[in-house]
């Protein structure tokens, strides 16, 4: 890495740290919900304002541009029900299509399934069998990574599909769950995380 290198690439991550602060300060934060020993850190109200949705987008963009800067993204995967506010215009900001992953029965045609664990039992994540080529490059994205069950399988069905996950991308994470040492490719969180459970 040269000089100039290292100094656009040292401008580009004090960047994407000053947008991650701003964005932090916009979370309202909800203790024991939905359960005990939860900080629940609600990242809605950053939709309410339309520079700080911009600057969302803008810092992902920032990272996924950093992160492949010679590689070709193809699509970003959302995850139902919370990737849905930001994973289109993600897409749309990288100039790649958009692909929804959505509980069992919501989807016509051919799909493929996974199950995942949920607090209260089991559920079924589905994705249309036709919606991307095998080979495609993907970013799996959603709000938090929590334990990771959901997000395990999404990357299943996308592997399902033969396509090379790039990573998994979280607005927030509750580190001392461990969620992302289940997932099939490296994870990326914008925000802060808890290190471990409200005593």
């Amino acid at each position: 890495m040269t000089a100039s290198t290292q100094s656009k690439s040292e401008e580009k991550g004090a960047c994407l740290e000053v947008l991650a602060i701003e964005l932090r300060s916009a979370l309202h934060q909800y203790p024991n919900f939905p359960s005990k020993g939860i900080l629940f850190e609600d990242f809605l109200p950053i939709f309410r304002s339309p520079q700080l949705f911009q600057k969302l987008i803008d810092a992902f963009i920032l990272h996924f541009k950093e992160k492949f800067p010679n590689t070709k993204i193809d699509y970003i995967v959302g995850l139902e029900a919370r990737g849905f506010l930001f994973g289109p215009s993600v897409s749309l900001a990288l100039n790649c299509g958009f692909i929804p992953i959505r509980k069992q029965g919501k989807l016509p045609g051919e799909v493929v399934q996974a199950t995942y664990i949920k607090e209260y039992g089991r559920d079924i994540f589905e994705m249309q069998a036709e919606s991307m080529p095998a080979g495609c490059n993907i970013i799996i994205m959603d709000d938090i990574i929590a334990t990771g069950g959901s997000a395990l399988a999404a990357g299943e069905l996308c592997k399902k599909l033969n396509a090379n996950i790039l990573e998994f991308a979280f607005i927030m994470e509750l580190d001392f769950l461990k969620g992302r040492e289940k997932l099939q490719a490296p994870v990326f969180t914008l925000l802060s995380s808890q290190k471990e459970a409200l005593k």
